[in-house]
């Protein structure tokens, strides 16, 4: 019979491994929406449109297999560069989405949340972010993060910075910064970190997202563009992340003895 101590040590061995069914939280980068439009000899307006579809798919995935927390890069802090009819259209797609579906997230008890910075974008889309994240925010089922204007550095950079005021204001000594006092001003401090990042389109890299943040995290690579990338393919991303050993720095001698 196993004893209590014998117990937690499989417990604990497990939580190491990751044994647990699905990823806590899911990290992805949607990319390929414009070269899924190229390829059909179509605007990459309708690539973006397509990829919205697309996400419809994963967040019904996410909350029905009970994934605590979806995060997707929907605009990062470098996508200003690209043509301005192509930023204008993704600013009108991202607010005339946000009308469309935050009544379902509401219906389906998905909270919704943003990350990055918000100050660049027009003052009626602050707002209408704002908004949907009051109407969700008691919604248990998943958190749904959207990364808007976002970007690692700056994330890093205004927890620095935070940190740096602190100290100047002797809110904080010196000797308390840590990387536990660093992870309580990122954007992300109220949710746990990644277990499973996902690239879509080919592209091996993680593009200045979540840079902190993904120090431990499982990394999965698709070649499959964004718009078809569907729920039988986060299935077999999410397969391959439960066949991950997840040592955090342990030996895989020192996780077997521990499920001894």
């Amino acid at each position: 019979m196993m004893s209590t101590d014998d117990s937690n040590r499989l417990v604990s061995a497990k939580a190491l491994i990751g044994t647990h069914s699905y990823p806590r939280h899911v990290a992805i980068i949607m990319d390929g929406n414009g070269r899924w439009a190229q390829k059909r000899f179509m605007p990459r307006a309708f690539g973006h449109q397509a990829g919205v579809k697309a996400v419809r798919k994963i967040v019904e995935y996410c909350a029905k297999h009970e994934v605590e927390v979806l995060t997707l890069f929907a605009f990062s802090s470098e996508n200003w560069r690209r043509p301005k009819d192509e930023v204008s259209l993704l600013m009108a797609l991202f607010m005339a989405t946000l009308q469309r579906e935050v009544d379902k997230l509401e219906r389906n008890n998905i909270r919704l949340r943003f990350i990055g910075d918000r100050a660049a974008f027009s003052d009626k889309l602050q707002a209408k972010m704002a908004e949907a994240e009051l109407q969700t925010q008691h919604n248990t089922a998943l958190t749904l993060v959207i990364a808007a204007n976002y970007g690692g550095r700056w994330d890093l950079s205004q927890a620095f910075r935070t940190v740096a005021e602190k100290i100047a204001d002797g809110t904080l000594r010196h000797q308390d910064v840590s990387e536990q006092l660093i992870n309580q001003y990122l954007s992300t401090a109220d949710l746990p970190e990644p277990d499973l990042f996902i690239r879509t389109g080919g592209e091996q890299r993680v593009s200045n997202f979540l840079l902190w943040q993904l120090a431990y995290t499982e990394m999965y690579f698709t070649p499959t563009l964004w718009p078809d990338f569907d729920q039988k393919l986060l299935e077999e991303a999410i397969n391959s992340f439960k066949t991950r050993q997840r040592r955090f720095g342990h030996t895989g001698e020192q996780l077997l003895e521990q499920s001894l």
